[in-house]
């Protein structure tokens, strides 16, 4: 038997009807994984990103000497933009391509009938949406 997981995370984050298609469709996956390719992060937004979220740029000796990032920390205890800015317009690209699948899924969805009795527990637009399967 084969199991595929999504990270608990990413379950938190995308929600559990999104996280089980991600670990169970290999065309949800590889739809994704596209939409990411194609998202064009501005360097003004990774840049912005940079600098309004500092804290979360602190040096290891920073974060080890409890430095507080909101007490206007020195300068030596921020980690150069250039050392972080990959790693920052990859996690905005991760965001963006996030969005546009929830935007493709909302609109695939949208013509959807459910069958009497087979609606989805969760869903709020259900007039019973809290009853069990």
């Amino acid at each position: 038997m084969r199991l595929l997981t999504v990270p608990e995370t990413d379950v938190a984050d995308l929600g559990s009807i999104i996280a089980a298609a991600l670990a169970h469709s290999p065309a949800a996956r590889a739809l994704l994984a596209a939409l990411e390719r194609e998202q064009h992060i501005p360097e003004t937004a990774v840049r912005d990103y940079y600098d309004r979220n500092r804290d979360r740029f602190l040096t290891p000796d920073a974060l080890r000497r409890g430095v507080d990032p909101y007490d206007e920390p020195a300068p030596s205890d921020i980690q150069p933009y250039e050392h972080v800015r990959d790693g920052i317009a990859q996690q905005l690209r991760h965001a963006a391509a996030r969005r546009a699948f929830f935007d493709w899924l909302d609109r695939a969805r949208a013509d959807v009938v459910y069958a009497e009795g087979h609606e989805h527990p969760g869903d709020p637009s259900q007039p019973d949406h809290e009853h069990r399967h």
